[in-house]
């Protein structure tokens, strides 16, 4: 078995992203790496290129500057290191995503047990999403709790966001993957980066968007979408941790929730309820 790992990156030190970290965490079952690298105006490069191993595959992409349409530049990009994997498993990871070090040997034969099952064309994460600080994680539905990130490199896939894949069985229509659960998460970070670091991201990134960010000022959210973390954080993430993210956040109980936040709380009502999971899904889970 060959398991290629990919990613996309760009001025990732200069916005504070943990992207060192990231690809140090996977490389371990990983047998190549390959990271498109945008052309930025930071170290990004550089610092990616000193890394300790020879399973990177680096290489130097242009952006679509005129791409504005809901983020498709970070698809494009995407798929740049996805078409340069040569593993049966392509295994996706984003700048600011890390995997505990206790959870390799998981990944790993997770991959092993379902490399011969053709139905199985992707392999699904948990997700702890950290919000404000690295001692809060967000539970509400508006976060999505599981994704896909391992997709069998043998079949016919694009990607029409950053976040999800199509498969194409047909020429002209797509479908979400069937996938299998690997029973490990994956540790999110891109929002307990510094104030600084995230003000900085949003007001580079909102033109891919087709509209500006507002200023961002401070992590701000409905205090019943967050819950304390109680676990352990990656050992490999644990200076950016204490260097580069918030030290501490605390909800602010006065908060007044927008629409969209209050349509969570009564989906966590209903899945309290019924015993439900109501979070956006990318795949489709096989029995």
């Amino acid at each position: 078995m060959k398991v290629s790992g990919f990613t996309f990156i760009r001025n990732g030190s200069l916005l504070g992203y943990p992207y060192l970290e990231s690809i140090r965490s996977v490389l371990p079952i990983c047998d190549e790496f390959v990271v498109a690298v945008g052309e930025g105006d930071d170290d990004t490069f550089e610092r990616i290129q000193a890394i300790d191993t020879d399973k990177l595959v680096v290489m130097r992409t242009r952006w679509n500057e005129k791409m504005a349409d809901r983020g498709f530049v970070y698809a494009q990009q995407k798929m740049i290191a996805q078409y340069n994997c040569t593993g049966d498993w392509a295994f996706y990871f984003e700048g600011d995503e890390v995997l505990h070090e206790n959870d390799l040997p998981t990944v790993r034969a997770a991959m092993e047990r379902h490399l011969d099952d053709q139905r199985v064309e992707a392999l699904v994460f948990d997700y702890f999403h950290f919000f404000g600080s690295p001692q809060w994680r967000a539970v509400s539905p508006g976060w999505y709790r599981r994704a896909p990130r391992i997709l069998r490199n043998t079949i016919r896939s694009w990607a029409p966001d950053g976040l999800f894949w199509m498969v194409m069985d047909k020429n002209k229509r797509g479908r979400y993957p069937n996938a299998a659960l690997t029973g490990a998460p994956i540790y999110h970070y891109g929002h307990v980066r510094s104030v600084a670091a995230m003000r900085e991201k949003n007001q580079r990134v909102g033109k891919y968007w087709g509209h500006d960010h507002p200023l961002f000022n401070g992590y701000q959210i409905d205090p019943r979408a967050i819950e304390p973390f109680l676990g352990s954080h990656p050992a490999v993430v644990s200076n950016w941790l204490a260097t580069a993210a918030e030290a501490s956040f605390a909800p602010d109980a006065a908060y007044q929730p927008t629409s969209r936040e209050l349509k969570h709380r009564r989906l966590m009502a209903l899945e309290k309820m019924f015993g439900l999971e109501l979070s956006h899904k990318h795949y489709r889970l096989l029995r």
